[in-house]
């Protein structure tokens, strides 16, 4: 195999799976792009990114830029003189200049079927749309929204019960696999680009304020949105004064009028029962503010649940 100059691009937890399969691999990583570190936690310390740890636990050299949109920002990537530049989850914009600097071009791990879901929530707008399946695309990046054209793509199913956190570790690995595979291609000159196809569709970042229950909807709606929201925003709901964190849920009755919107049936062995627009939605674990996850029936048993009502 033809050893390329790798330089990576990457941020947080999802990019960890394909800079590991590099470090694996037959290629030689000159450098490692990273955010600057941000203030996280309750004390606002300075925190590194999950990439720059990674990256100096092997000892790569590290380079942090504010922007790529000057010289001096892309000055570290320029001086590695790298044959492809692997971007996965950056969180800043490669200008032209940038895109210009390896031999190769720059290639990104895209969590979505492109030419669906470009943006920057794919697997949560998949989820919340009831796409069937999902997966990942390997593509060159061009100075568009996700509008390269495509080296290869792997596809992985959405499972019934499938939240954003579960689908996010399974494509993060899909993705480090199929980047290798893309590499290899591109290094045998065997693999080659392909425009995207028409019918784009557009994954708009995700906004806390979508993460509120509308139990007029249909329990397959909402079932659908406990999933994509969960590990985060995680979708909420009014119960009286207080508002609750649904954190797992399931579909007990997809379709019928089974009571007001949002009135609490009871509990049952697949959790607590709330009638919605159209069917019964499970609750399985929720969270009171300040408190701990717990069981429906843990709640249930602090609270008489039937005849009351989630929503305002």
């Amino acid at each position: 195999m033809t050893s390329l100059r790798i330089a990576f691009a990457g941020t947080p937890q999802f990019a960890l799976p394909a800079l590991h399969a590099l470090l694996k691999s037959g290629h030689q990583v000159v450098g490692v792009l990273t955010q600057p570190d941000r203030p996280a936690g309750r004390g606002q310390q300075l925190r590194a990114s999950p990439v720059k740890l990674l990256a100096a636990e092997h000892r790569l050299p590290v380079a942090q830029p504010q922007t790529l949109k000057t010289p001096e920002g892309r000055a570290e990537l320029a001086q590695w003189a790298p044959d492809v530049l692997v971007v996965v989850a950056y969180g800043l914009i490669l200008p032209q200049a940038a895109l210009d600097l390896p031999r190769l071009g720059c290639l990104n791990i895209h969590g979505s079927l492109l030419p669906r879901w470009r943006g920057a929530a794919p697997i949560q707008r998949a989820i919340l749309a009831g796409d069937a399946e999902t997966g990942v695309t390997i593509m060159q990046l061009d100075a568009g929204l996700d509008t390269g054209p495509t080296l290869l793509e792997r596809r992985h199913p959405i499972g019934l019960h499938d939240t954003a956190g579960d689908l996010h570790d399974a494509l993060s690995e899909l993705g480090a696999l199929a980047l290798i595979e893309a590499l290899a291609g591109i290094a045998a000159g065997t693999l080659k680009p392909r425009p995207q196809p028409a019918g784009a569709t557009h994954a708009a970042k995700i906004d806390k304020s979508e993460a509120s229950m509308d139990w007029t909807a249909s329990a397959t709606q909402l079932d659908r949105q406990v999933r994509a929201f969960n590990p985060w925003p995680i979708a909420e709901t009014r119960f009286g004064n207080e508002t609750l964190r649904v954190i797992r849920a399931r579909i007990a009755e997809p379709g019928g009028v089974h009571g007001d919107p949002g009135i609490l049936l009871g509990l049952a062995d697949d959790g607590l029962r709330v009638a919605c627009g159209e069917g019964v939605l499970a609750i399985r674990e929720l969270q009171r503010a300040g408190k701990r996850p717990i069981s429906a029936r843990d709640f249930a048993n602090a609270v008489r649940v039937a005849g009351l009502r989630f929503g305002p």
